[in-house]
């Protein structure tokens, strides 16, 4: 059966046929629970010195440690060179009587080494690479000030001294202040740990995941109505769910089929307005206000990008229109 065969054409050409409103708000006939997503978990909104806000993907627990162990491997391999190459240099000057190596020298030794991994590493890249260090950069994350602009020095070295004294390596109260900083992460709506709570920063993802899935396209004879459709009342969820209903239409056996799409256009007609052209399929119809939606939302979302990149140039490159996948078949 044909997806233009799930409603005969009165069931969307007349409003007088539109369903009662306890019909249109039961959540549990426009989609099954995989249908509706989050799309605002793991973001959050900033608003920048210019007043324009701005919503970014925030850096999580997992991702963030793993880019903290990539980093750490760093920093221990840093401070054994270091260590290495400062003994060295101690025992040449030694041989030349210019020092005397002792002690006190192989304490300050350990703690240039220390101060240099652990410090000064992460302080010199977050500065020079606006926000990111090796692991950073690896795992796609960034630093960034709370409203969304490049970290400077000081929120650099601020971050990295709460990190050396109390989270990594945790030179004071370790191991209890990890655990303290892994609560305070994920208790976190940003996911900030007690770094980012003094300097005033957040961590966020600048790599963005692709587009799932296929958006129905606009079938050319309905272009003109669609454009004059009042789509105010069409709410995410039942969006979603009609996309994807047109998306996986053919995985679903009859009557289910069919009746899942009357439901869903009549739910669709009531929150949409003019009504379409007699005669118009169902499908059809589905397609078109999805198609309509999507593409008003990706002309505000151009407009809202546009004002982002005269702020912030480098997240308006890194979130840019991902590519859209074949329809399935």
């Amino acid at each position: 059966m044909t997806p233009g065969t799930l409603a005969p054409p009165s069931v969307v050409s007349s409003p007088t046929t539109v369903s009662s409103p306890t019909t249109v708000s039961s959540p549990t006939v426009v989609s099954s629970p995989t249908a509706v997503a989050q799309p605002d978990l793991g973001h959050t909104r900033i608003l920048t010195g210019e007043a324009v806000h701005l919503d970014v993907r925030v850096a999580r627990l997992g991702s963030r440690a793993l880019a903290r162990m990539v980093d750490a491997i760093i920093q221990v391999v840093l401070f054994f060179t270091l260590i290495i190459l400062l003994l060295i240099v101690a025992a040449l000057l030694g041989s030349f009587h210019v020092i005397t190596f002792d002690t006190a020298v192989g304490a300050t030794i350990s703690i240039v080494a220390l101060l240099v991994s652990m410090l000064g590493y992460p302080v010199l890249l977050e500065t020079l690479t606006r926000g990111r260090t090796l692991g950073k950069l690896i795992l796609g994350l960034r630093v960034v000030r709370d409203d969304g602009g490049p970290v400077t020095f000081r929120q650099a070295l601020t971050r990295s001294l709460v990190a050396l004294a109390i989270e990594w390596p945790g030179l004071i109260g370790a191991p209890i202040t990890w655990l303290v900083t892994i609560w305070t992460m994920i208790g976190n709506p940003q996911s900030k740990r007690l770094g980012d709570h003094v300097a005033g920063t957040i961590v966020i993802h600048e790599r963005t995941p692709a587009a799932w899935g296929w958006v129905p396209t606009m079938p050319p004879e309905l272009a003109t109505w669609a454009a004059t459709l009042d789509l105010t009342g069409l709410d995410d969820d039942l969006a979603l769910g009609t996309r994807n209903f047109l998306a996986r239409n053919r995985s679903i056996r009859e009557p289910a089929r069919s009746a899942l799409g009357q439901r869903l256009v009549r739910e669709v007609a009531a929150a949409t307005n003019p009504p379409p052209p007699p005669g118009t399929p169902a499908w059809k119809y589905l397609a078109a206000v999805h198609a309509e939606r999507h593409r008003r939302a990706t002309r505000q979302l151009a407009a809202v990008r546009a004002r982002a990149a005269t702020v912030w140039p480098d997240l308006a490159a890194a979130i840019a229109a991902p590519t859209v996948a074949a329809p399935p078949k």
